[in-house]
């Protein structure tokens, strides 16, 4: 397995921190607008840190990719055709949609194909 990708280490060690046994850190991705602090992937699973609960809490949600049903890049084009500078994963896990949004059109298609690779 190659080494860890990540942004932020606060991030990655937050992510590290909660690991289960045997279980191995793919990616640890910072997320931009309003509610989540950041996407982890692992061998196991997907971590999402959202921030926007009431009174400055927040949750840590790990997802078995098991329960992922559907994954999409969502990405604007420029009247140009140019991508901007920021893409969206929507990770579809029951009824509830997951909404990430990375700086870099990159990060969100290895997320992409992370989650898909193990969802499989």
């Amino acid at each position: 397995m190659t080494a860890p990708v990540y942004d932020s280490k606060g991030q990655y060690q937050q992510v590290a921190s909660g690991l289960l046994e045997g279980e191995q850190i793919i990616a640890v991705y910072d997320a931009v607008g309003v509610g989540t602090g950041f996407i982890g992937l692992t061998d196991r699973r997907v971590i999402i840190q959202d921030k926007s609960f009431v009174g400055k809490r927040f949750a840590i949600t790990s997802i078995p990719y098991s329960k992922i049903s559907s994954v999409s890049v969502v990405s604007n084009k420029s009247w140009a055709g140019q991508y901007f500078s920021t893409g969206t994963i929507a990770i579809t896990v029951g009824q509830h949609v997951y909404e990430v949004e990375f700086r870099g059109s990159d990060k969100t298609h290895h997320v992409h194909n992370v989650i898909l690779h193990y969802a499989a």
